[in-house]
């Protein structure tokens, strides 16, 4: 998300994130690590994302009637399910990819040795083949490849994510969890499923004690043609974030849940079709748990036990 500051807005920004932080860490919410960004969790931090889940899985319930068949994936997959996402064309800097050594005695003795040398001893290790989740949904697509049902697919996924975004903004975490819900199907059934999400979402987020605002997104989805996606993104409103203020009017806001219409992407880059023989469309929401509990303890204070009955049983 773009942000408007001038430069003393700025430092009272990155201020107010740091002391933000500082408070997190004194009340033993978070633990710090030598890496900006990555984060050991409490266990009451845990019970908020738990309480966070409940009013997640509680809306999805409601929304669609029914327990959308539930996920869960490795924070890791294989390079060629991440290599059809293009997500690497849009976001090379927020990637991650597993390298680990391959080599025979000899190229241990050499890592060893460069290593002993105080030398950068990476080039001894080779891909594994395998990279980070840089969002929930997309180990989910590859299981989908061919003709959906003629009802079309929704998913219920929760996991980790990685970003490689070192900040001092505790809601930039590098390691997060997402819950989504995913419908892969026509035209149609992914605009709508977008759609009611945005107003279901603001009900999650009230239902949590949270001041939220809808605001459409044109950040780049799909590498160049992402890029020129983007332009018209606005306009059609494919990308809607609901963002709540952390820091007051410092900045325009963090944002905590997305609401995304793929369009075909997935269905070519994927093969998935309807069963009229069309590539098939996606949309989905997630909700991201760390910055929801990070809301959550700005607005209502670090003391979970202080908080109203409402939100904290």
């Amino acid at each position: 998300m773009t942000t408007h500051a001038n430069p003393t807005e700025i430092s009272e920004l990155d201020s107010a994130r740091a002391r933000f932080r500082e408070e997190l860490v004194a009340a033993e919410l978070l633990v710090p690590s030598s890496v900006e960004g990555l984060y050991g969790r409490s266990g009451e931090f845990e019970d908020i994302i738990d309480r966070i889940d409940q009013v997640v899985d509680a809306a999805g319930r409601s929304e669609h009637g029914f327990s959308a068949p539930r996920f869960r994936f490795p924070p890791v997959f294989p390079r060629e399910a991440f290599e059809r996402t293009d997500y690497i064309a849009s976001f090379p800097n927020l990637t991650g990819a597993i390298n680990t050594f391959d080599g025979d005695n000899k190229a241990h003795a050499s890592l060893l040795a460069d290593r002993a040398e105080g030398k950068d001893w990476d080039h001894h290790l080779e891909s594994a083949g395998t990279m980070l989740v840089s969002a929930a949904c997309h180990p989910s697509y590859s299981m989908m490849t061919g003709v959906l049902p003629e009802e079309g697919r929704l998913l219920d996924i929760y996991g980790y994510c990685f970003r490689h975004e070192p900040a001092v903004d505790p809601a930039r975490m590098q390691a997060f969890r997402m819950h989504e819900y995913v419908r892969v199907g026509t035209p149609d059934e992914a605009i709508a499923h977008r759609e009611r999400w945005v107003v279901r979402g603001m009900e999650v987020l009230a239902d949590l004690g949270l001041e939220a605002e809808a605001v459409i997104a044109n950040d780049p989805f799909f590498g160049r043609a992402g890029r020129m996606l983007a332009a018209n993104q606005r306009n059609e409103n494919l990308k809607t974030e609901l963002v709540v203020k952390l820091y007051g009017d410092l900045d325009d806001g963090t944002a905590v849940v997305s609401c995304n219409c793929h369009r075909d992407h997935f269905g070519h880059t994927f093969g998935i079709s309807t069963v009229d023989g069309e590539p098939a469309h996606s949309a989905c929401v997630g909700f991201g748990m760390e910055r929801i509990a990070l809301a959550m303890l700005r607005t209502h204070g670090l003391d979970s036990r202080k908080w109203p009955a409402s939100i904290s049983r």
